[in-house]
């Protein structure tokens, strides 16, 4: 095993490398002079400091007759002159299924203990595009996610591609690692992207923990790394899960958070040139969130990568420019409310103000009462809340508000569920239509 690993890497060693010239520094760019004619956007150099240091970086741009490329690391030693290495081979990784219960970086490489990763025999671009519409299968065919609000009042299909919206501290963490424990997908792989540096041991021995981690891989790119390795996490997320997609399996991709790659996008665009668009966002970050979340969904033989994105909403507002355009090239979106996380009900879904656009086609006619009941209870209570806090509702008045308020508490209740509880699917409806009644629901 070791000895065909180590084949394959002389194997893919490129054929030939060019070399340039550093011909000036600026911020975060180095502008590369030379070899411009032979380079491209998004073509990897390596840029040899003093100390024989090497930044590995990334053409983003052209100015004038420069290449413009950015580091994956910091520019520190490099200088006027330095020489850059040109690979004139595409950014490719070689997922494995060995990667399974593994941390690593963005560029593949681990960050955890364990030993070095043995590489898959196929390349896998890291801009793959996605499978061609007219090829893919239907997506079909439910997933039980764990989490009792999102089986029964969100029900995700394989291959489903929904959004998570919440702002900051309402448990968004919480909830994706209760997913990752308990879904009935074949394979987890999690995208944490710009993630605090503290919260990554946090998420992986307290929240997913060792039952979750066994069958997942971890892509983490912190903060404090540089836009381009923050986008490059992003990518590789998405090439791992088409790996284990083409083998068959049944993936669900967790990314935290497609708000984070959209500002990294906007950095790398800003130090390139690009002017600002929408709240400074640059046109290409509206360019690139499709390209991203386009590559999850069903496959084209087997297989299919369910996709679960969360949306950081900056000062809670759902219609700022990466949220809304999140919502319309997803296939639904999990609104988590504040105002439900304060009063201490978790998870602080809004099932309300969150829709699964392909739930009713993968659920029974029976199933779509129960849940259709139980939604018009909630919408019920809710229209006379303030009222009803307020004692300005007198019982009788109206029997459907009545009824509203008896089985408020009830779902309510349904709805809370504990970060060690697993919730069962088919169980879940059972519950439910017993909680609405049998008579409501028929």
């Amino acid at each position: 095993m070791l000895v065909d690993h180590l084949i394959g890497e002389i194997e893919r060693q490129p054929e030939q490398m060019l070399h340039g010239r550093v011909t000036g520094v600026l911020g975060m760019m180095a502008e590369i002079g030379g070899v411009e004619r032979a380079l491209s956007i998004g073509d990897r150099i390596v840029i040899v400091g003093r100390g024989n240091h090497r930044v590995p970086a990334e053409i983003v741009g052209f100015r004038g007759n420069r290449a413009l490329a950015m580091p994956f690391g910091t520019l520190d030693g490099v200088g006027l002159g330095c020489n850059a290495e040109i690979s004139l081979t595409d950014p490719v990784a070689f997922p494995d299924s060995s990667w399974l219960g593994r941390v690593i970086d963005g560029m593949g490489m681990p960050l955890d203990d364990g030993a070095p990763l043995l590489q898959g025999a196929q390349a896998y671009k890291l801009r793959n595009p996605p499978p061609p519409a007219h090829a893919r299968q239907r997506v079909a065919g439910k997933v039980d996610l764990g989490v009792r609000a999102l089986n029964q009042f969100l029900t995700c299909c394989k291959g489903q591609r929904m959004g998570i919206f919440a702002g900051s501290g309402i448990g968004k963490s919480i909830l994706l690692s209760m997913i990752a424990r308990y879904t009935s997908a074949d394979v987890i792989v999690i995208g944490l992207i710009g993630e605090r540096g503290r919260e990554v041991q946090e998420f992986i021995h307290d929240d997913l923990g060792p039952e979750g981690l066994k069958r997942s891989v971890l892509v983490v790119s912190t903060s404090d790394q540089s836009p381009l390795l923050r986008r490059q996490a992003a990518l590789m997320t998405l090439t791992v899960a088409e790996y284990f997609r083409d083998q068959g399996k049944n993936v669900l991709c967790l990314m935290d958070s497609v708000t984070r790659f959209a500002m990294a996008q906007r950095e790398i665009g800003l130090s390139a040139g690009e002017p600002p668009a929408s709240k400074g966002y640059t046109p290409t970050v509206f360019a690139e969130l499709p390209k991203l979340l386009e590559r999850a969904g069903p496959g084209i033989a087997k297989g299919s990568i369910t996709g679960l994105f969360t949306v950081l909403v900056e000062g809670d507002d759902h219609n700022e420019p990466v949220a809304d355009a999140v919502r319309g090239i997803l296939d639904g979106h999990i609104v988590l409310d504040r105002a439900i996380a304060e009063r201490g009900r978790y998870p602080a879904i809004n099932v309300l103000r969150s829709v699964s656009r392909t739930m009713p086609g993968c659920n029974t006619p029976e199933e779509n009462i129960v849940v259709s009941r139980a939604r018009q209870l909630l919408s019920t209570y809710e229209d006379m809340a303030e009222l009803i806090r307020l004692g300005a509702y007198r019982q009788g008045t109206d029997p459907k508000i009545d009824e509203a308020i008896h089985y408020y508490p009830l779902i309510e209740n349904f709805l809370r569920q504990e970060k060690s509880d697993q919730a069962n699917l088919e169980q879940g409806y059972t519950t439910l239509a017993e909680i609405v009644g049998t008579e409501g629901a028929a």
